[in-house]
């Protein structure tokens, strides 16, 4: 048991420390955003699994009836191998620790929805008073769309049940009926991916660990990959040059393509758009996905390793 805790642990250090700080200074993320999406993701449920693995196995060797519980259908051989009656002292300490991350981690996700569930009822409630009937002569468009009285052009998606598509008077004025197709194909594109969701795990575990790097470069890449992504999702139906134009015209009111200001973001996309990165060889965003997702397995290899060779 002593050696799974270790070894998990050392796997757990290995991918929340100096991985994800060689991941953000890659560039081939901004080329292949969605695979680094699935790479992030992989990476933290890796070290999730490591610590959940650990919490398991140190509360079966601390508690009988978590042990019971545990190795109830294995043979009394498997429970032997992890030879849990043997438990140092900084294992116990290690799994009250781990208790404690987990709760918190529960806590904030829990939190997390609550707040942005929250936030959406608010925003329902304001947009049902702001929304006028919509016009006859629009384009019917995938999906609802709310047309919102505004001078300013704008467009968000809204995530609930059902997910609302907003778009302003001021967009319909300002966009060109291609520009507008392809703003609306970039919120589509969040709504497709479920991006809230993953939004919403990477601030949680941000704000409940803001001093663990890994969670702190997970909120900060999963924000910026996710607009990049439904950036490509856009530019593949309705053209680069069109969807660039269309997030200039959307947003040179606010000033936000100045490299100085806080949304440099945006200017950065505008750039990669007029400009677009080659993409990864198919070869390689296949090898670069399957090889994430055996990362997770690591963990559960090590976890489930003293009883599988107590078996043979």
């Amino acid at each position: 048991m002593t050696v799974c805790l270790l070894l998990l642990c050392a796997v757990a250090l290995t991918a929340a420390l100096p991985v994800p700080r060689a991941l953000t200074r890659a560039a081939w993320p901004e080329r292949e955003p969605v695979v680094a999406l699935w790479v992030w993701q992989c990476l933290v449920a890796t070290v999730l699994l490591c610590f959940l693995a650990a919490l398991v196995l140190g509360a079966a060797a601390l508690f009988g009836t978590v042990r019971d519980r545990v190795f109830a259908p294995a043979p009394e051989a498997v429970a032997a191998a992890y030879d849990l009656s043997a438990t140092p002292a900084w294992a116990a300490v290690l799994t009250l620790l781990l208790a404690l991350g987990a709760a918190w981690t529960t806590a904030m996700l829990a939190r997390e929805l609550a707040d942005a569930r929250r936030r959406r009822l608010l925003a329902r409630a304001h947009l049902r008073e702001r929304a006028p009937e919509l016009p006859a002569g629009l384009p019917a468009a995938r999906g609802p769309l709310l047309v919102l009285e505004d001078e300013y052009p704008d467009a968000w998606w809204m995530p609930g049940h059902p997910p609302q598509l907003i778009v302003t008077t001021g967009a319909l004025h300002r966009l060109t009926g291609h520009q507008l197709e392809a703003v609306l194909a970039h919120e589509r594109g969040h709504a497709r991916a479920r991006h809230d969701w993953l939004l919403h795990l990477s601030t949680a575990l941000a704000t409940g660990f803001p001093h663990i790097p890994l969670f702190a470069h997970f909120c900060e890449q999963t924000r910026r990959l996710v607009e990049l992504a439904a950036d490509d999702t856009a530019s593949r139906r309705h053209g680069h040059l069109t969807t660039a134009l269309a997030l200039i015209e959307l947003n040179q009111h606010r000033g936000v393509l100045s490299c100085a200001n806080s949304r440099r973001l945006l200017g950065e996309r505008v750039d990669r758009l007029l400009e677009p990165p080659p993409r990864l060889a198919r070869r390689r965003r296949a090898l670069t996905t399957a090889a994430a997702a055996l990362v997770p397995l690591v963990p559960l290899l090590i976890t489930f390793a003293p009883g599988l060779s107590a078996l043979t």
